[in-house]
């Protein structure tokens, strides 16, 4: 651990913005923002609640305060969609519980926990106070395949039966595979059976032909046809990139990474398009892990192909594109063991030595951030290449060097980083008898 006296964290300490807990905990934060349209806010895990949080606290300002209107999330469209349509005051659901109930594909803890819950009921409540200017929730990831499918067979069967028939048609292609993307993947990929490529690109084509007439019919209850529209056609353009990604899995992983961070970013974009109004750019915040959010440009994984939403980002928007990481050094998190395995409420282990997290502990100040693009000692400092903890829905300590640790430089990923010392698990909406059991500590060895 650095000590209280090393030159190095008393560098870090004198550039430190301390977080208390106070309203203008973030002030300095929203005077780096500026006028960017586009607050890219990270995580270092999927299942910390103070990440949740804190993104929380950022994103009520950059709503209230810079006018942003949506939140977009690494979540699936159509789940994200009705959420979207219960905080704006659309839709079915009672409560924001029910809203989120659609998530059910793992990690469903991921979107469906307390945090989340806490958000999602706050923005309702703003949105109901604010007349027409509606902050909405939207998913960016495509995993979706089949629930997509039924979305735009859905939307169709109102505007356009003779155009659901064609469209049922060509998704037929799926049928032999239950709602198995990967086994869809495998068979294809292997040449056991034909791709389905053509009839979903298809299906997306004639969608987009027939927008002036479509757009023309009445949306979804409580929906305008242009945002009814809109949701059918990112289904549809989701259907089209998921069949291509799960065709791609099994050609290795920086492929499939690729397409899935591109199709984020396309939808990210698309979002944008539509939320513009009369001139006035729309202002969006986004919920992703760091993996995705932060510069892939400037981390090892980077130099071996792989590009993410934060380069692409920078890429198409310049300074109107801030990214804003997240690290802890210790505590506790909601992950699994395995793929599809249980929500389990695990210990973080301390950050390794000659890490980022290891670095910022020393720093002695229990929440803090740091912009580390402003030129100075603190910037120098951190621009040497360390390792950095990156733990997703699976969190595998006893391959801790291996599983979650890769190398970069902070500075080039971010623009902003929030630390949080020693963080908390996000509660669960639906916590298994596992989670509330914990882990025991001596089931980790002490080695790597």
């Amino acid at each position: 651990m650095a000590s209280a006296t090393d030159p190095g964290s008393a560098t870090l300490r004198a550039a430190a913005h301390p977080l208390t807990g106070a309203a203008s905990d973030y002030d300095a934060l929203l005077e780096l923002v500026g006028d960017a349209r586009f607050v890219l806010l990270g995580e270092a895990t999927h299942g910390t609640a103070e990440f949740y949080d804190e993104r929380a606290r950022i994103t009520r300002r950059l709503v209230e305060e810079k006018g942003f209107t949506a939140v977009a999330v690494e979540a699936d469209w159509p789940d994200a969609w009705r959420v979207n349509r219960y905080v704006r005051g659309e839709g079915a659901d009672p409560d924001g519980r029910a809203a989120l109930s659609g998530f059910e594909r793992f990690p469903a803890w991921m979107w469906r926990n307390t945090s989340v819950l806490a958000f999602v009921e706050w923005l309702r409540t703003h949105n109901a106070a604010s007349g027409t200017a509606k902050a909405g929730f939207y998913g960016l990831d495509l995993y979706s395949l089949f629930t997509s499918i039924q979305e735009v067979l859905r939307y169709l069967d109102d505007v356009d039966p003779a155009a659901a028939q064609e469209a049922r048609q060509r998704y037929a292609c799926f049928d032999h595979y239950g709602e198995d993307g990967q086994h869809y993947g495998y068979a294809t990929g292997v040449g056991l059976s034909e791709s389905c490529q053509q009839g979903v690109d298809a299906a997306l084509q004639e969608l987009q032909q027939r927008a002036r007439d479509y757009m023309r019919a009445d949306g979804a209850a409580g929906s305008s046809p242009e945002d009814a529209f809109f949701h059918a056609q990112q289904n549809a353009r989701l259907v089209k990139n998921a069949e291509e990604y799960y065709r791609t899995m099994f050609r290795g992983r920086i492929s499939s990474w690729n397409l899935r961070d591109s199709h984020m970013a396309e939808t990210l974009d698309a979002l944008a398009r539509h939320l513009s109004r009369d001139g006035a750019p729309a202002r969006i915040v986004v919920w992703e892990h760091n993996s995705h959010i932060g510069d892939a440009r400037a981390t090892e994984i980077g130099r071996q192909g792989e590009w993410n939403v934060g380069e692409l980002a920078r890429k198409a928007y310049g300074d109107d594109a801030c990214l804003i990481g997240f690290t802890t050094y210790d505590g506790r998190v909601t992950a699994a063991s395995e793929w599809d395995g249980p929500a389990l409420h695990k210990h973080v282990r301390p950050g390794m030595p000659g890490s980022y997290e290891h670095l910022l502990h020393g720093v002695g100040i229990e929440r803090f951030f740091l912009p580390p693009r402003t030129p100075g000692a603190a910037r120098d400092l951190l621009m040497e290449e360390r390792l950095e903890r990156a733990i997703g829905v699976l969190y595998l300590p006893r391959t801790e060097r291996n599983s979650h640790y890769f190398l970069a430089q902070l500075p080039r990923q971010f623009d902003a980083v929030i630390h949080i010392d020693r963080s908390s698990a996000v509660t669960p909406l639906d916590p298994t008898s596992g989670w509330h059991s914990g882990e025991p500590p001596e089931t980790y060895p002490q080695g790597l």
